[in-house]
């Protein structure tokens, strides 16, 4: 069997664990719920026993190290997960010393978003580009930056945190206690608040019976807008603008080769695509103008098999060098030796 990493992406709601091998195919995997609830030390022992699983399931594997993705903040040089709004009870927890000591395999964590970033640059949409930004569109909005052949990790790892851009003065105030940033008023929350505050409660409407008239989600406003419901097409215009806003500041920010959109409500992909153009052309200046906006290709395998590139490519690009270069200072030797 060829050489493998495990990898794992930790979520709010679902622990997702795989053997990888180079090439980003997914040899095995498993998941179950993360259950926050139970504190770090729980979820930490869950990873442990998903990884037992995977290593008793495939005696023959060679693997060579643990890749792991987790929410931010985090810093990803330290291994430490610094506090995570989706992950309750975790502060400052040191999950490469706890993995490494545990396995005896050198380990590797990185920002989730950071994670699909690098998984859809190698594997998926990105292939063959310098640079992209990927924006993952879903409850909240978390992005990943690759700059010229690395993940741009800015200071502690915590750069691209691009759900907080402000891109409006207006509207409900977001979790992190701010008015009018990106995700609060283009993530796929934020449409399916605005589709619920517009329509009631057996109103009849195309919305409510799709949500069985409770509240309405992004998924039910993609699927009535497929009907050519005209409210449902009203709202994904509107939601098309605020992306498109959204992404022209990355543009002029990152001025990447390719912007890559993932997350639940890329399955909309196709019709939001026109009006994100559409603001893209009027807003961007005119150089930024030619960057495609595509669809990511990997799904909920960007994480686990970014994370696991991080073992398997360790060295070359997309690596943060100086996470190697303090390693090499450490044991005297190449990051990323098995432990014997």
């Amino acid at each position: 069997m060829s050489t493998l990493a495990l990898a794992f992406d930790l979520g709010g709601t679902e622990l997702r664990g795989a053997l990888v091998e180079r090439g980003g195919e997914v040899v095995a995997r498993v998941w179950e719920p993360t259950m926050t609830e139970a504190g770090s030390e729980a979820v930490i022992g869950r990873i442990i026993a998903l990884a037992n699983k995977l290593l008793t399931d495939h005696p023959q594997a060679k693997v060579i190290g643990i890749g792991a993705c987790a929410p931010g903040p985090l810093d990803p040089k330290a291994g430490i997960v610094i506090g995570p709004p989706t992950l309750s009870g975790w502060h400052n927890v040191p999950m490469i010393d706890i993995l490494s000591r545990q396995f005896g395999l050198p380990v590797r964590l990185e920002n989730d978003a950071n994670a699909a970033a690098l998984g859809e640059w190698r594997y998926g949409a990105g292939r063959g580009s310098e640079s992209l930004v990927f924006v993952t569109v879903s409850t909240g909005i978390g992005g990943g930056v690759i700059a010229d052949g690395h993940i741009y990790h800015g200071r502690r790892g915590l750069a691209a945190e691009i759900g907080h851009m402000t891109i409006t003065g207006e509207g409900g105030r977001c979790f992190c206690g701010n008015v009018g940033c990106f995700e609060a008023v283009a993530s796929g929350t934020a449409l399916g608040r605005r589709a619920t505050q517009l329509t009631a409660s057996g109103d009849g409407s195309a919305l409510r019976r799709l949500s069985g008239n409770g509240d309405v989600s992004a998924r039910h406003v993609v699927e009535a807008a497929r009907t050519g419901d005209a409210a449902a097409r009203d709202l994904v215009d509107a939601e098309a603008r605020w992306l498109g806003i959204g992404f022209t500041n990355l543009l002029h920010l990152y001025s990447p080769e390719v912007i890559v959109m993932g997350g639940g409500l890329s399955n909309g992909f196709d019709l939001l695509a026109p009006g994100i153009r559409a603001t893209i052309d009027e807003r961007a200046m005119q150089v930024y103008r030619d960057v495609p906006v595509v669809r990511a290709e990997l799904g909920d395998r960007a994480g686990l098999v970014g994370a696991a590139s991080l073992i398997l490519w360790e060295g070359e690009p997309g690596t943060a060098l100086s996470m190697v270069q303090d390693d090499e200072a450490k044991t005297g030797g190449p990051a990323g030796a098995s432990a014997g």
